[in-house]
């Protein structure tokens, strides 16, 4: 079956996730937290006002589940739950809770705190806050959007239709494969899955802002969590505390205009890195960027119509492949790998490095289990927040830009629209606007060569979007910055975090 989630705009954080032990302050668990329900909506109170009991689940690390309700437009609705972990603070006594989200949409924030509390963030952070992570609805250990069976999920991401790229045939074959994925996930699902959006798991930030006994929410957001952030501080203005929006969205541009906007970037990325590939040892290219350009052309051309083996005796098919080339260009510390996935596969005929990659974005494991839900999930937010247009002279100007921007990747993100064209639910309503006018002044974070958020989102989210904000520019390669060792990104967010100062001026921080 054809990868329909190629061409979807997937927004995960590719921080290099490391576990280890961490060491904090008071590890005893910590006493009942009373809640400030002041704001809660008529008919909600009681999700305000639980009292919520954390317990031990790791070295200084705290886990509770909390119960918000299914559909915020019925109090009467059935609860679900979100599951949430806390990194105690070093200090004993720290500047309150730091909500986290890690991307997405379907990335866990309860596993990056539970496997990697001792690199969230900087020291600093972690000395003055209780960092806390959490599944948003839908994701994860929440109340999680459930589709495919492992076998399925392989199926549905890896295997080829059978037919020419963007045939009739190729295209009918999809529609009937998408129908069926979101029959299943309704199946699997329930009603939940009519209620996964972003606005939702916003207002679920704020029950817990109110359970954690805080008065104000501070939050750290990347990718995706800027979306989230952006719309949590426009329904709910005047809690808002230190807001830090990394990697961050546009929240006004149309889908078409994002996974435009977001192949193009790749492109980009895609040419950085062939700009400097014969720094690699394993690098097959000459330096002459669009010879070799045109080279990984012919190379996924010919994977169309003839993958190529692996030693696990799985093949790398297209979409394996074009996965396995998005993933290393999230950051440049996976560059190296690149380069060999490129040697081995042009030189040698081997696709094995390129589908470890591919496995590894789709958090696949080496026994054909996945680890977490975050593709059905982000598919099933994503579908109620925005969708393009499926109408066939639509797609076909689409089509058109993207192999204008993107010659070399715009040719598999064709046809994107059809991802959200017969999924079981219509399209949520997105807010009027994201002014959040009466918020305090909001730290959007942008990286000149981020290729799954472009920098050009956070200059228009700072400067356009919210009505007050502040930019600050790294002028590097990769998606999201904050908490990498870049003293100049670090030192600025910390000191807007803990101590609620910025300077005079957008600042420019220069790659080290």
């Amino acid at each position: 079956m054809k990868n329909k989630l190629g061409n979807l705009a997937i927004f995960i954080s590719s921080a290099i996730v490391l576990t280890g032990c961490v060491s904090v302050g008071d590890t005893s668990t910590p006493q009942p937290i009373s809640p400030v329900a002041t704001g809660a909506p008529a008919g909600f109170e009681k999700y305000y006002q639980q009292v919520v009991e954390f317990v031990s689940c790791g070295d200084g690390i705290f886990c509770a589940d909390v119960q918000m309700p299914v559909n915020w437009d019925d109090p009467t609705s059935e609860p679900i739950v979100i599951a949430t972990a806390y990194r105690q603070a070093d200090k004993k006594n720290p500047l309150g809770f730091l909500l986290f989200n890690p991307g997405g949409p379907g990335a866990s924030g309860y596993d990056w705190v539970i496997e990697s509390s001792d690199f969230l963030g900087t020291k600093k952070l972690r000395e003055n806050f209780n960092i806390l992570g959490f599944d948003p609805r839908g994701v994860g250990r929440s109340s999680a959007v459930s589709c495919l069976t492992d076998a399925e999920t392989d199926e549905f991401l890896y295997d080829v239709t059978g037919f020419e790229l963007g045939s009739d045939e190729d295209l009918a074959f999809t529609r009937n494969a998408i129908k069926d994925f979101g029959v299943k996930c309704l199946e699997g699902t329930g009603d939940l899955l009519a209620h996964v959006d972003t606005v939702s798991a916003a207002k679920d930030m704020d029950v817990l802002r109110a359970v954690l006994g805080q008065e104000k929410l501070h939050y750290l957001g990347y990718s995706y969590g800027s979306l989230l952030g952006t719309t949590y501080a426009n329904l709910f203005p005047d809690r808002v505390g230190q807001f830090v929006l990394d990697g961050a969205i546009d929240p006004t541009v149309s889908d078409e205009e994002q996974t435009l906007f977001q192949i193009e970037a790749f492109e980009k990325t895609l040419m950085a890195f062939l700009e400097v590939c014969e720094q690699f040892p394993d690098c097959p290219f000459t330096g002459f960027v669009e010879g070799d350009l045109e080279t990984i052309r012919k190379f996924f051309l010919e994977l169309e119509n003839k993958p190529l083996p692996t030693k696990s005796g799985r093949e790398l098919t297209i979409w394996a492949a074009v996965t396995g080339l998005i993933m290393p260009l999230y950051s440049e510390s996976y560059w190296p790998y690149l380069a060999t996935a490129f040697d081995a596969a042009l030189n040698n005929g081997q696709g094995d490095i390129f589908l470890m990659l591919a496995d590894q974005y789709n958090d696949r494991g080496e026994d054909g289990t996945y680890s977490t839900n975050v593709i059905v999930a982000n598919y099933a937010i994503s579908c109620l927040d925005s969708r393009s247009s499926t109408n066939i002279f639509s797609m076909q100007r689409q089509n058109r830009a993207l192999i204008e921007a993107a010659p070399t990747l715009g040719r598999y993100w064709q046809f994107g629209a059809l991802r959200c064209e017969s999924w079981p639910f219509e399209m949520k309503q997105p807010p009027v606007s994201y002014k959040a006018t009466g918020a305090p002044t909001i730290l959007v974070v942008g990286t000149t060569g981020d290729p799954a958020t472009p920098y050009s989102q956070a200059q228009a989210l700072a400067g356009k979007i919210l009505d007050d904000a502040f930019l600050l520019t790294y002028d590097g390669e990769g998606h999201t910055i904050y908490g990498q060792q870049v003293d100049c990104v670090d030192d600025l967010v910390d000191e807007f975090f803990i101590n609620a100062k910025l300077p005079a001026t957008d600042p420019f921080c220069e790659a080290p």
